[in-house]
């Protein structure tokens, strides 16, 4: 009874987690690809993939292994990077909280993309546990990523060619996003404030120090500001 559950809410995930894979599959070749030609095998791509899967992050963790990158410096570069999911993960806890101890990975594997999907209003069908849906939506996303990663990075340990450029696939993605925030935000103050606090920061601590700063002052500036975009929102 318990397996025809887990059925049922992996069918229903698996069509909801299309869109992921497209763009997983190709950004994790991406990642792989990087990560081989800076001189690592495909074990590598398997085991960051299993236990970070986090996207941007791993594109900047290769220039952290190459670089060979204190853990302190690693350590406050990932929670810069990531610290967006600490807003995330709090606004997940009632989705989460009769998840059991599948909870846990829940919180390990939310993503951007799973996020978006578990925040639209889509509701999975009423014989199917939502738990069993949020599983194995964050299961099956981070299997295209795993999936991506590998085989990026025996593409890139089987065949050499100019890897230039390919990092930039990341960046796009976040354009995409942004763009796609953009256009549907209640407010755009946020937004507002982050390109202008980067471009600040950039300015002023050069291109190869001014991320750490520039998210320092945006978490900021969204804590001052809380209450105006609060307002805002309630306003629309």
């Amino acid at each position: 009874m318990k397996n025809n559950a887990y059925i049922k809410g992996l069918k229903a995930a698996f069509p909801r987690s299309l869109p992921v894979m497209a763009g997983y599959v190709v950004l994790g070749t991406g990642f792989g690809i990087l990560l081989a030609a800076k001189g690592y095998s495909p074990w590598w791509a398997l085991l960051m993939s299993v236990t970070i899967f986090a996207g941007s992050m791993q594109y900047v963790g290769v220039d952290l292994l190459a670089s060979g990158a204190s853990v302190i410096s690693a350590a406050l570069m990932t929670l810069m990077v990531n610290a967006r999911h600490l807003f995330y993960g709090i606004s997940m806890i009632d989705k989460y909280k009769d998840m059991g101890p599948r909870k846990w990975y829940a919180m390990f594997g939310l993503t951007d993309e799973t996020y978006s999907l578990l925040c639209s209003d889509y509701e999975p069908p009423k014989d199917v546990r939502k738990s069993d849906y949020i599983f194995f939506l964050t299961l099956l996303n981070q299997c295209y990523w795993i999936i991506g990663s590998v085989i990026g990075s025996v593409i890139g340990n089987t065949v050499k060619f100019n890897s230039a450029g390919v990092d930039f696939s990341m960046t796009a993605l976040f354009v995409v996003i942004f763009v796609e925030q953009w256009e549907k935000a209640e407010s755009r103050l946020p937004a507002v404030m982050g390109l202008a606090v980067s471009l600040i920061c950039l300015l002023v601590f050069g291109a190869e120090n001014f991320l750490i700063p520039s998210m320092i002052c945006i978490a900021l500036g969204l804590f001052l500001f809380r209450k105006k975009l609060k307002g805002g929102a309630a306003d629309d």
